[in-house]
Protein backbone atom coordinates (compact mmCIF):
# COMPACT_ATOMS: atom_id res chain seq x y z
CA UNK A 1 0.00 0.00 0.00
CA UNK A 2 2.92 2.55 1.04
CA UNK A 3 3.97 2.13 -2.83
CA UNK A 4 1.13 2.59 -4.67
CA UNK A 5 0.53 5.17 -1.84
CA UNK A 6 4.02 6.96 -3.12
CA UNK A 7 4.05 6.34 -6.84
CA UNK A 8 0.33 8.16 -6.53
CA UNK A 9 1.58 11.36 -5.28
CA UNK A 10 4.79 11.16 -7.18
CA UNK A 11 2.51 11.10 -10.83
CA UNK A 12 0.65 13.68 -9.35
CA UNK A 13 3.44 15.85 -8.25
CA UNK A 14 4.89 15.52 -11.97
CA UNK A 15 1.88 16.64 -13.71
CA UNK A 16 1.28 19.20 -10.96
CA UNK A 17 4.10 20.50 -9.76
CA UNK A 18 5.10 23.19 -12.63
CA UNK A 19 1.51 24.25 -12.80
CA UNK A 20 0.83 24.86 -9.32
CA UNK A 21 4.34 26.74 -8.70
CA UNK A 22 5.84 24.45 -6.18
CA UNK A 23 8.69 26.60 -5.25
CA UNK A 24 10.41 24.02 -2.93
CA UNK A 25 10.52 21.19 -5.26
CA UNK A 26 12.81 20.74 -7.85
CA UNK A 27 12.13 17.46 -10.69
CA UNK A 28 15.29 16.72 -12.13
CA UNK A 29 15.47 14.70 -15.57
CA UNK A 30 18.49 13.02 -15.95
CA UNK A 31 20.49 10.12 -17.69
CA UNK A 32 22.15 7.31 -16.53
CA UNK A 33 20.95 5.56 -13.43
CA UNK A 34 22.32 4.95 -9.94
CA UNK A 35 24.01 2.71 -8.79
CA UNK A 36 24.48 2.43 -4.59
CA UNK A 37 24.20 5.10 -2.21
CA UNK A 38 27.28 3.41 -0.57
CA UNK A 39 29.60 5.86 -1.28
CA UNK A 40 32.44 3.68 -1.41
CA UNK A 41 30.89 1.38 -4.12
CA UNK A 42 29.82 3.07 -7.25
CA UNK A 43 32.18 4.92 -9.37
CA UNK A 44 29.78 6.56 -12.14
CA UNK A 45 28.85 10.25 -12.65
CA UNK A 46 24.98 9.87 -12.11
CA UNK A 47 25.76 8.37 -8.41
CA UNK A 48 28.15 10.72 -7.51
CA UNK A 49 26.75 13.95 -8.89
CA UNK A 50 23.77 12.80 -6.32
CA UNK A 51 25.87 11.95 -3.35
CA UNK A 52 27.43 15.59 -3.22
CA UNK A 53 23.97 16.81 -1.74
CA UNK A 54 23.85 14.36 0.97
CA UNK A 55 27.60 13.68 1.77
CA UNK A 56 30.00 16.77 2.83
CA UNK A 57 33.69 16.42 2.58
CA UNK A 58 36.39 18.29 4.44
CA UNK A 59 36.86 21.11 1.86
CA UNK A 60 34.51 22.33 -1.15
CA UNK A 61 35.29 23.46 -4.28
CA UNK A 62 34.47 27.54 -4.70
CA UNK A 63 31.54 28.13 -6.90
CA UNK A 64 32.62 27.11 -10.58
CA UNK A 65 36.26 27.10 -9.83
CA UNK A 66 38.35 23.71 -10.27
CA UNK A 67 41.12 24.65 -8.24
CA UNK A 68 39.92 27.04 -5.47
CA UNK A 69 39.09 25.72 -2.35
CA UNK A 70 37.32 27.21 0.64
CA UNK A 71 36.41 25.06 4.02
CA UNK A 72 33.80 22.62 5.04
CA UNK A 73 33.89 19.88 7.46
CA UNK A 74 37.59 20.79 8.12
CA UNK A 75 37.59 24.77 9.26
CA UNK A 76 40.28 25.62 7.28
CA UNK A 77 41.95 24.82 3.64
CA UNK A 78 45.43 23.14 5.02
CA UNK A 79 48.53 25.03 3.29
CA UNK A 80 52.42 25.83 3.83
CA UNK A 81 51.58 29.22 4.62
CA UNK A 82 49.08 28.21 7.72
CA UNK A 83 51.06 25.34 9.00
CA UNK A 84 48.81 22.79 7.93
CA UNK A 85 50.86 21.14 5.58
CA UNK A 86 54.44 19.92 6.32
CA UNK A 87 57.37 21.37 4.61
CA UNK A 88 58.13 18.51 2.97
CA UNK A 89 54.55 18.52 1.29
CA UNK A 90 53.35 14.79 3.15
CA UNK A 91 51.57 15.70 5.98
CA UNK A 92 48.12 17.46 5.95
CA UNK A 93 45.96 18.35 9.01
CA UNK A 94 42.69 18.86 9.40
CA UNK A 95 40.78 20.91 12.08
CA UNK A 96 37.22 19.72 12.10
CA UNK A 97 34.21 21.57 13.05
CA UNK A 98 31.94 21.19 15.65
CA UNK A 99 28.62 20.96 16.50
CA UNK A 100 27.98 19.39 13.08
CA UNK A 101 25.01 17.11 13.02
CA UNK A 102 24.58 14.26 10.84
CA UNK A 103 21.08 13.39 9.52
CA UNK A 104 20.28 11.14 12.30
CA UNK A 105 20.62 14.28 14.93
CA UNK A 106 24.40 12.74 16.11
CA UNK A 107 27.09 14.89 16.62
CA UNK A 108 30.41 14.82 13.63
CA UNK A 109 33.52 13.87 15.36
CA UNK A 110 37.30 13.31 14.09
CA UNK A 111 36.67 9.96 14.55
CA UNK A 112 33.29 9.82 11.78
CA UNK A 113 36.07 11.11 9.68
CA UNK A 114 38.86 9.12 10.53
CA UNK A 115 36.24 5.71 9.90
CA UNK A 116 34.88 7.06 6.75
CA UNK A 117 38.01 7.50 4.98
CA UNK A 118 39.90 4.60 6.25
CA UNK A 119 36.82 2.69 4.89
CA UNK A 120 37.13 3.97 1.32
CA UNK A 121 40.87 3.40 1.60
CA UNK A 122 39.90 -0.69 2.79
CA UNK A 123 36.82 -1.39 0.78
CA UNK A 124 39.09 -1.46 -2.64
CA UNK A 125 35.87 -2.53 -4.88
CA UNK A 126 37.08 -3.94 -8.07
CA UNK A 127 36.51 -0.97 -10.71
CA UNK A 128 35.59 1.32 -7.32
CA UNK A 129 36.77 4.68 -6.54
CA UNK A 130 39.32 3.34 -3.39
CA UNK A 131 41.98 4.17 -6.02
CA UNK A 132 41.47 7.45 -5.91
CA UNK A 133 42.92 8.00 -2.23
CA UNK A 134 44.86 4.51 -1.93
CA UNK A 135 47.28 6.28 -4.16
CA UNK A 136 48.17 9.26 -2.45
CA UNK A 137 48.37 7.75 0.69
CA UNK A 138 49.66 4.52 0.42
CA UNK A 139 51.24 4.85 -2.89
CA UNK A 140 49.24 1.55 -4.48
CA UNK A 141 46.32 1.11 -6.84
CA UNK A 142 44.68 -1.33 -5.14
CA UNK A 143 44.97 -3.31 -1.93
CA UNK A 144 44.65 -6.82 -4.04
CA UNK A 145 47.74 -7.88 -6.25
CA UNK A 146 47.03 -9.60 -9.51
CA UNK A 147 45.96 -13.20 -7.71
CA UNK A 148 43.68 -10.76 -5.88
CA UNK A 149 45.39 -11.66 -2.61
CA UNK A 150 45.48 -8.94 -0.04
CA UNK A 151 48.75 -6.99 0.28
CA UNK A 152 47.93 -3.91 2.37
CA UNK A 153 49.02 -3.85 5.82
CA UNK A 154 46.63 -2.37 8.49
CA UNK A 155 48.50 -0.85 10.58
CA UNK A 156 50.16 1.53 7.96
CA UNK A 157 46.97 2.59 6.56
CA UNK A 158 45.63 3.55 10.27
CA UNK A 159 48.94 5.55 10.89
CA UNK A 160 48.61 7.11 8.02
CA UNK A 161 45.26 8.52 8.69
CA UNK A 162 44.72 9.56 12.06
CA UNK A 163 42.80 11.58 14.83
CA UNK A 164 44.78 13.64 16.62
CA UNK A 165 42.92 16.06 19.07
CA UNK A 166 40.31 17.73 16.94
CA UNK A 167 42.42 17.30 14.13
CA UNK A 168 42.17 14.74 11.16
CA UNK A 169 45.99 13.95 9.92
CA UNK A 170 46.71 12.48 6.90
CA UNK A 171 50.63 11.79 5.71
CA UNK A 172 50.50 10.78 2.11
CA UNK A 173 53.24 7.83 1.21
CA UNK A 174 54.96 10.75 -1.41
CA UNK A 175 53.97 14.67 -2.21
CA UNK A 176 50.86 14.62 -4.12
CA UNK A 177 49.94 17.67 -6.12
CA UNK A 178 46.45 17.09 -6.33
CA UNK A 179 45.58 15.40 -2.79
CA UNK A 180 43.64 18.19 -2.10
CA UNK A 181 41.28 18.75 -4.77
CA UNK A 182 40.56 14.93 -4.57
CA UNK A 183 39.73 15.11 -0.91
CA UNK A 184 37.13 17.76 -1.91
CA UNK A 185 35.78 15.71 -4.10
CA UNK A 186 36.01 12.26 -3.01
CA UNK A 187 36.33 12.59 1.09
CA UNK A 188 32.64 11.79 1.84
CA UNK A 189 32.22 11.31 5.40
CA UNK A 190 29.27 8.86 6.73
CA UNK A 191 28.52 8.34 10.96
CA UNK A 192 30.98 5.51 12.11
CA UNK A 193 28.41 4.60 14.95
CA UNK A 194 25.64 4.32 12.54
CA UNK A 195 27.48 2.50 9.63
CA UNK A 196 28.34 -0.48 12.24
CA UNK A 197 24.93 -0.65 13.16
CA UNK A 198 23.86 -1.77 9.85
CA UNK A 199 26.30 -3.94 9.55
CA UNK A 200 29.49 -2.16 7.58
CA UNK A 201 33.13 -2.69 9.00
CA UNK A 202 33.32 -2.00 12.39
CA UNK A 203 36.43 -0.29 12.04
CA UNK A 204 38.99 -2.59 13.36
CA UNK A 205 42.11 -4.65 12.05
CA UNK A 206 40.30 -7.94 12.67
CA UNK A 207 37.42 -7.51 10.81
CA UNK A 208 39.02 -5.30 7.91
CA UNK A 209 39.59 -7.79 5.35
CA UNK A 210 35.95 -9.01 5.39
CA UNK A 211 34.73 -5.91 3.75
CA UNK A 212 36.93 -6.07 1.16
CA UNK A 213 35.83 -6.14 -2.31
CA UNK A 214 32.48 -6.67 -0.97
CA UNK A 215 29.38 -6.88 -3.88
CA UNK A 216 26.75 -4.55 -4.48
CA UNK A 217 23.85 -6.62 -2.50
CA UNK A 218 26.17 -7.08 0.25
CA UNK A 219 26.77 -3.32 1.34
CA UNK A 220 24.96 -2.27 3.99
CA UNK A 221 25.09 1.24 3.04
CA UNK A 222 23.43 0.15 -0.55
CA UNK A 223 19.98 1.71 0.10
CA UNK A 224 21.05 3.81 3.08
CA UNK A 225 22.72 7.01 3.82
CA UNK A 226 23.66 9.23 7.27
CA UNK A 227 25.87 12.48 6.08
CA UNK A 228 25.60 15.90 6.96
CA UNK A 229 24.74 17.11 3.43
CA UNK A 230 22.25 19.73 2.73
CA UNK A 231 19.78 16.79 1.64
CA UNK A 232 18.92 13.85 3.40
CA UNK A 233 17.82 10.59 1.19
CA UNK A 234 13.62 10.00 1.84
CA UNK A 235 12.85 7.21 -0.83
CA UNK A 236 14.84 5.39 -3.60
CA UNK A 237 12.93 3.17 -5.93
CA UNK A 238 15.29 0.86 -7.98
CA UNK A 239 12.53 -0.40 -10.28
CA UNK A 240 11.23 2.97 -10.98
CA UNK A 241 14.65 4.70 -11.62
CA UNK A 242 13.16 7.49 -9.08
CA UNK A 243 14.92 9.01 -6.14
CA UNK A 244 13.60 11.44 -3.68
CA UNK A 245 16.03 13.70 -1.47
CA UNK A 246 14.32 16.28 1.34
CA UNK A 247 15.88 19.00 2.94
CA UNK A 248 18.00 18.84 5.81
CA UNK A 249 16.25 21.57 7.93
CA UNK A 250 19.55 21.34 10.30
CA UNK A 251 22.41 21.56 8.09
CA UNK A 252 25.13 23.73 9.48
CA UNK A 253 25.36 26.18 6.92
CA UNK A 254 21.68 26.97 6.57
CA UNK A 255 18.63 25.17 5.87
CA UNK A 256 18.32 24.58 2.13
CA UNK A 257 15.71 26.59 -0.02
CA UNK A 258 14.75 23.58 -1.66
CA UNK A 259 12.71 20.80 0.33
CA UNK A 260 12.26 18.55 -2.33
CA UNK A 261 14.50 17.31 -5.15
CA UNK A 262 13.02 14.37 -6.99
CA UNK A 263 15.24 13.03 -9.78
CA UNK A 264 14.50 10.46 -12.37
CA UNK A 265 15.91 8.67 -15.45
CA UNK A 266 14.64 9.54 -18.51
CA UNK A 267 16.40 7.20 -21.53
CA UNK A 268 14.47 8.88 -24.39
CA UNK A 269 15.96 12.34 -25.30
CA UNK A 270 12.23 13.83 -26.65
CA UNK A 271 10.88 12.59 -23.98
CA UNK A 272 13.07 14.81 -21.49
CA UNK A 273 12.22 17.52 -23.66
CA UNK A 274 8.29 17.48 -23.78
CA UNK A 275 8.77 16.87 -19.70
CA UNK A 276 10.60 20.11 -19.80
CA UNK A 277 8.48 22.27 -22.29
CA UNK A 278 5.21 21.27 -20.22
CA UNK A 279 6.53 22.12 -16.85
CA UNK A 280 6.62 17.97 -15.78
CA UNK A 281 10.22 18.76 -14.97
CA UNK A 282 12.41 21.52 -13.69
CA UNK A 283 15.89 20.44 -14.52
CA UNK A 284 16.75 18.41 -17.60
CA UNK A 285 19.88 16.78 -19.38
CA UNK A 286 18.84 17.27 -22.84
CA UNK A 287 20.12 16.20 -26.33
CA UNK A 288 21.81 19.10 -27.61
CA UNK A 289 19.92 18.30 -31.15
CA UNK A 290 16.89 19.96 -28.86
CA UNK A 291 18.66 23.41 -28.49
CA UNK A 292 17.42 25.12 -31.65
CA UNK A 293 13.70 24.20 -30.49
CA UNK A 294 14.12 25.54 -26.98
CA UNK A 295 16.38 28.44 -27.21
CA UNK A 296 13.39 30.96 -27.96
CA UNK A 297 11.22 29.55 -25.21
CA UNK A 298 10.91 32.08 -22.62
CA UNK A 299 10.30 29.55 -20.09
CA UNK A 300 12.97 27.74 -20.27
CA UNK A 301 16.73 29.09 -19.85
CA UNK A 302 19.49 26.95 -21.65
CA UNK A 303 22.90 26.69 -19.95
CA UNK A 304 24.66 25.52 -22.95
CA UNK A 305 28.41 24.48 -23.86
CA UNK A 306 29.48 24.75 -20.37
CA UNK A 307 33.67 23.72 -19.92
CA UNK A 308 33.50 20.13 -18.88
CA UNK A 309 36.47 17.87 -18.33
CA UNK A 310 35.36 15.08 -20.11
CA UNK A 311 36.48 12.49 -22.71
CA UNK A 312 33.64 11.01 -24.69
CA UNK A 313 32.75 9.07 -26.45
CA UNK A 314 36.01 6.67 -26.46
CA UNK A 315 35.98 3.25 -27.97
CA UNK A 316 37.75 0.57 -26.16
CA UNK A 317 39.27 -2.52 -27.21
CA UNK A 318 39.43 -6.10 -24.61
CA UNK A 319 42.81 -7.77 -25.36
CA UNK A 320 41.79 -11.55 -23.49
CA UNK A 321 38.13 -11.05 -23.75
CA UNK A 322 35.74 -13.53 -21.40
CA UNK A 323 34.76 -16.23 -23.74
CA UNK A 324 32.07 -17.86 -21.76
CA UNK A 325 28.33 -17.48 -23.11
CA UNK A 326 29.12 -14.75 -24.43
CA UNK A 327 27.28 -13.48 -27.14
CA UNK A 328 29.50 -10.51 -28.66
CA UNK A 329 32.35 -12.83 -30.01
CA UNK A 330 30.13 -14.96 -32.69
CA UNK A 331 31.86 -18.52 -33.18
CA UNK A 332 34.42 -17.46 -31.24
CA UNK A 333 36.59 -18.50 -33.53
CA UNK A 334 38.73 -16.41 -36.71
CA UNK A 335 36.77 -17.93 -39.05
CA UNK A 336 34.48 -14.88 -40.73
CA UNK A 337 31.68 -15.81 -37.89
CA UNK A 338 33.26 -14.50 -34.82
CA UNK A 339 36.40 -13.66 -33.33
CA UNK A 340 38.93 -15.38 -30.77
CA UNK A 341 39.17 -14.79 -27.11
CA UNK A 342 42.76 -12.50 -28.02
CA UNK A 343 41.55 -10.81 -31.48
CA UNK A 344 42.41 -7.38 -30.68
CA UNK A 345 46.24 -8.23 -29.26
CA UNK A 346 47.43 -7.80 -32.40
CA UNK A 347 48.50 -4.05 -32.94
CA UNK A 348 47.93 -3.49 -36.51
CA UNK A 349 44.17 -4.86 -35.96
CA UNK A 350 43.78 -1.55 -33.56
CA UNK A 351 45.70 0.88 -35.81
CA UNK A 352 43.66 -0.31 -38.52
CA UNK A 353 39.99 0.53 -36.77
CA UNK A 354 41.85 3.76 -35.13
CA UNK A 355 42.33 5.28 -39.08
CA UNK A 356 38.69 3.82 -39.47
CA UNK A 357 36.95 6.29 -37.66
CA UNK A 358 35.91 10.09 -39.11
CA UNK A 359 37.23 12.13 -36.08
CA UNK A 360 35.97 15.79 -37.75
CA UNK A 361 32.49 14.50 -38.89
CA UNK A 362 31.98 13.15 -36.05
CA UNK A 363 33.06 16.71 -33.92
CA UNK A 364 31.16 18.63 -36.73
CA UNK A 365 28.13 16.90 -37.49
CA UNK A 366 27.32 14.54 -34.77
CA UNK A 367 28.38 16.81 -32.23
CA UNK A 368 27.32 20.03 -34.14
CA UNK A 369 30.80 21.46 -32.77
CA UNK A 370 30.05 21.10 -29.20
CA UNK A 371 33.46 20.35 -28.41
CA UNK A 372 37.08 20.13 -29.38
CA UNK A 373 38.30 16.95 -31.60
CA UNK A 374 40.53 14.84 -28.95
CA UNK A 375 43.82 13.18 -29.93
CA UNK A 376 44.25 11.70 -26.28
CA UNK A 377 42.94 11.31 -22.94
CA UNK A 378 43.26 14.57 -21.48
CA UNK A 379 41.95 18.22 -22.37
CA UNK A 380 44.64 20.25 -24.11
CA UNK A 381 43.57 22.76 -21.23
CA UNK A 382 45.32 20.26 -18.90
CA UNK A 383 47.88 19.38 -21.12
CA UNK A 384 49.10 22.08 -24.24
CA UNK A 385 48.62 19.47 -26.78
CA UNK A 386 51.21 20.59 -29.79
CA UNK A 387 52.09 19.11 -32.98
CA UNK A 388 54.53 16.89 -31.74
CA UNK A 389 52.02 14.74 -29.77
CA UNK A 390 50.88 11.97 -32.28
CA UNK A 391 46.79 11.59 -33.41
CA UNK A 392 45.21 9.23 -36.17
CA UNK A 393 43.44 10.56 -38.45
CA UNK A 394 40.80 9.35 -41.04
CA UNK A 395 42.04 7.33 -44.06
CA UNK A 396 39.90 4.35 -45.15
CA UNK A 397 43.29 3.89 -47.22
CA UNK A 398 45.61 3.06 -44.10
CA UNK A 399 42.91 0.96 -42.56
CA UNK A 400 42.67 -1.26 -45.73
CA UNK A 401 46.62 -1.37 -45.02
CA UNK A 402 47.10 -2.64 -41.43
CA UNK A 403 43.65 -4.90 -42.13
CA UNK A 404 45.79 -6.64 -44.23
CA UNK A 405 48.40 -7.40 -42.02
CA UNK A 406 46.81 -8.21 -39.11
CA UNK A 407 46.91 -11.48 -37.81
CA UNK A 408 49.28 -12.52 -40.76
CA UNK A 409 46.72 -11.88 -43.39
CA UNK A 410 43.94 -13.54 -41.95
CA UNK A 411 41.66 -11.05 -40.72
CA UNK A 412 41.75 -10.12 -44.31
CA UNK A 413 41.37 -13.50 -46.05
CA UNK A 414 38.69 -15.12 -43.15
CA UNK A 415 37.01 -11.71 -42.23
CA UNK A 416 35.36 -11.21 -38.74
CA UNK A 417 32.21 -10.82 -36.97
CA UNK A 418 31.81 -9.52 -33.54
CA UNK A 419 29.26 -6.56 -31.51
CA UNK A 420 30.46 -3.25 -30.08
CA UNK A 421 28.35 -2.14 -27.28
CA UNK A 422 27.36 0.92 -25.48
CA UNK A 423 25.06 1.76 -22.80
CA UNK A 424 21.47 3.05 -23.58
CA UNK A 425 21.36 6.66 -22.49
CA UNK A 426 24.40 7.20 -24.67
CA UNK A 427 23.09 8.95 -27.57
CA UNK A 428 27.07 9.95 -28.71
CA UNK A 429 28.04 6.61 -27.86
CA UNK A 430 25.68 4.84 -30.24
CA UNK A 431 26.22 7.21 -32.54
CA UNK A 432 30.57 6.89 -32.80
CA UNK A 433 29.43 3.02 -32.65
CA UNK A 434 27.82 3.44 -35.59
CA UNK A 435 30.51 5.43 -37.73
CA UNK A 436 32.54 2.74 -37.03
CA UNK A 437 30.24 0.18 -37.88
CA UNK A 438 30.00 1.98 -41.03
CA UNK A 439 33.40 2.74 -42.02
CA UNK A 440 35.05 -0.79 -41.26
CA UNK A 441 32.50 -2.65 -43.29
CA UNK A 442 32.93 -0.23 -46.26
CA UNK A 443 36.70 -1.74 -46.44
CA UNK A 444 35.79 -5.51 -46.74
CA UNK A 445 32.24 -7.21 -46.77
CA UNK A 446 34.00 -10.05 -44.94
CA UNK A 447 33.76 -7.09 -41.97
CA UNK A 448 30.59 -7.52 -40.04
CA UNK A 449 29.71 -6.05 -36.68
CA UNK A 450 26.43 -5.78 -34.62
CA UNK A 451 25.98 -3.13 -32.56
CA UNK A 452 23.82 -3.72 -28.80
CA UNK A 453 23.07 -1.04 -26.22
CA UNK A 454 22.43 -2.16 -22.89
CA UNK A 455 20.93 -0.63 -19.41
CA UNK A 456 24.01 0.92 -17.68
CA UNK A 457 24.28 -1.74 -14.88
CA UNK A 458 24.64 -4.52 -17.54
CA UNK A 459 27.16 -2.08 -18.82
CA UNK A 460 29.38 -1.83 -15.89
CA UNK A 461 28.82 -5.32 -14.99
CA UNK A 462 29.60 -6.52 -18.48
CA UNK A 463 32.90 -3.94 -18.50
CA UNK A 464 34.28 -5.12 -15.21
CA UNK A 465 33.93 -9.03 -16.50
CA UNK A 466 35.53 -8.80 -19.78
CA UNK A 467 32.88 -9.52 -21.78
CA UNK A 468 32.87 -6.57 -24.59
CA UNK A 469 35.01 -6.97 -27.19
CA UNK A 470 35.06 -3.27 -28.00
CA UNK A 471 32.89 -0.81 -25.81
CA UNK A 472 31.79 2.77 -25.83
CA UNK A 473 32.27 4.42 -23.40
CA UNK A 474 33.68 8.18 -21.92
CA UNK A 475 35.37 9.72 -18.62
CA UNK A 476 34.45 12.53 -16.71
CA UNK A 477 37.25 13.71 -14.85
CA UNK A 478 37.11 13.22 -10.48
CA UNK A 479 39.64 16.45 -10.33
CA UNK A 480 40.74 18.89 -12.58
CA UNK A 481 44.78 17.58 -13.46
CA UNK A 482 45.90 15.24 -15.97
CA UNK A 483 47.03 12.62 -14.10
CA UNK A 484 43.24 11.86 -13.45
CA UNK A 485 42.80 11.00 -17.17
CA UNK A 486 46.20 9.86 -17.77
CA UNK A 487 46.49 6.99 -14.85
CA UNK A 488 42.61 5.66 -15.22
CA UNK A 489 43.12 4.84 -19.16
CA UNK A 490 46.75 4.31 -19.59
CA UNK A 491 48.11 2.92 -15.68
CA UNK A 492 48.17 -0.58 -15.32
CA UNK A 493 46.11 -0.30 -12.39
CA UNK A 494 43.71 2.13 -13.61
CA UNK A 495 39.68 1.34 -14.34
CA UNK A 496 40.04 1.23 -18.07
CA UNK A 497 43.39 -0.16 -18.82
CA UNK A 498 42.48 -2.99 -16.29
CA UNK A 499 38.94 -3.61 -17.93
CA UNK A 500 41.16 -3.90 -21.22
CA UNK A 501 43.90 -5.93 -19.72
CA UNK A 502 46.52 -3.19 -21.38
CA UNK A 503 50.09 -3.12 -19.10
CA UNK A 504 52.88 -0.71 -20.59
CA UNK A 505 55.48 -0.51 -17.65
CA UNK A 506 57.64 2.11 -19.31
CA UNK A 507 54.06 4.21 -19.47
CA UNK A 508 53.35 3.28 -16.33
CA UNK A 509 56.45 4.44 -14.73
CA UNK A 510 55.95 7.82 -16.43
CA UNK A 511 52.74 8.67 -15.02
CA UNK A 512 53.90 7.49 -11.74
CA UNK A 513 56.71 10.28 -12.01
CA UNK A 514 54.59 12.62 -13.53
CA UNK A 515 52.43 13.14 -10.37
CA UNK A 516 55.00 13.51 -8.43
CA UNK A 517 56.59 16.01 -10.30
CA UNK A 518 56.26 19.39 -9.25
CA UNK A 519 57.62 21.61 -11.72
CA UNK A 520 54.68 21.86 -14.67
CA UNK A 521 56.96 22.14 -17.80
CA UNK A 522 58.62 19.19 -16.61
CA UNK A 523 54.89 17.36 -15.79
CA UNK A 524 54.00 18.29 -19.53
CA UNK A 525 57.31 16.94 -21.10
CA UNK A 526 56.48 13.28 -19.38
CA UNK A 527 52.73 13.63 -20.63
CA UNK A 528 53.86 13.51 -23.84
CA UNK A 529 56.34 10.61 -23.59
CA UNK A 530 53.28 8.77 -22.51
CA UNK A 531 50.70 10.46 -25.29
CA UNK A 532 53.05 9.34 -27.87
CA UNK A 533 53.58 5.93 -26.42
CA UNK A 534 49.82 5.36 -25.78
CA UNK A 535 49.78 6.42 -29.80
CA UNK A 536 51.78 3.77 -30.83
CA UNK A 537 50.05 1.10 -28.60
CA UNK A 538 46.54 1.89 -30.06
CA UNK A 539 45.01 0.67 -27.51
CA UNK A 540 41.67 3.86 -27.31
CA UNK A 541 39.80 5.62 -30.14
CA UNK A 542 39.63 9.14 -28.78
CA UNK A 543 36.97 11.12 -30.32
CA UNK A 544 36.06 14.32 -28.66
CA UNK A 545 36.14 16.38 -25.40
CA UNK A 546 32.63 17.77 -25.54
CA UNK A 547 31.02 20.66 -23.62
CA UNK A 548 28.42 20.62 -21.15
CA UNK A 549 24.28 21.39 -21.64
CA UNK A 550 21.65 21.56 -18.96
CA UNK A 551 18.46 23.21 -19.67
CA UNK A 552 16.08 24.66 -17.24
CA UNK A 553 12.67 26.11 -16.57
CA UNK A 554 13.40 30.11 -15.97
CA UNK A 555 12.01 30.17 -12.77
CA UNK A 556 14.86 28.11 -11.15
CA UNK A 557 17.34 30.28 -10.05
CA UNK A 558 21.04 30.20 -8.05
CA UNK A 559 22.32 27.25 -10.52
CA UNK A 560 25.98 26.84 -9.99
CA UNK A 561 28.23 24.83 -12.86
CA UNK A 562 31.07 23.09 -11.75
CA UNK A 563 32.57 20.17 -14.07
CA UNK A 564 34.06 18.37 -10.74
CA UNK A 565 30.64 17.29 -9.30
CA UNK A 566 29.37 15.51 -12.32
CA UNK A 567 26.11 16.48 -11.29
CA UNK A 568 24.43 19.79 -9.73
CA UNK A 569 25.16 21.00 -6.44
CA UNK A 570 21.89 22.02 -5.48
CA UNK A 571 22.35 23.64 -2.12
CA UNK A 572 22.20 27.12 -3.29
CA UNK A 573 19.08 26.42 -5.76
CA UNK A 574 15.65 27.93 -5.17
CA UNK A 575 12.59 28.82 -7.44
CA UNK A 576 11.19 32.00 -7.60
Amino acid sequence: MKKIIYLLTLILCLGACAKQELKDTLIVAHKGEMQSMDPVYSYDGVTHGMLINIYDTLLKFKGSSLTELEPSLSTQVPSRENGLISEDGRTYTFPIRKGVLFHDGSELTPEDVRYSILRFLLSDISGGPSSLLLEPILGISSTRNDQKEIVVDFQEAANAVRVEGDNVVITLKRPFAPFLYIIARWGYVVNKDWAVQQGAWDGTEATWKEFNNFSKEDSALFQNTNGTGPFKLARWDIAAKRLTLVANEHYFAGAPQLKTILMMTVDEPSTVRLMLESGDADVAEISPKFTAQLKDNPDITLYDNLPRLRTDPVIFFTLDINMQGNPDVGSGQLDGQGIPADFFIDKDLRKAFEYAFDYEAFVKESMEGRGERAIGPAPSGLVPQDSSFKRYTFDLKKAEEYFKKAWNGQVWEKGFKFTITYNTSGEMRQIASEILKRNVEKINPKFQIDLRGVTWPSFLEKTTQRQMPVWARGWVADYADAHNFYFPFLHSQGRYAISQGYKNPTVDALIEQAVTETNQAKRNALYKEVHNLMHEDAMQIYTVHPTGLWAMRSNVKGFTDNPVYMGIYFYPMFKQ
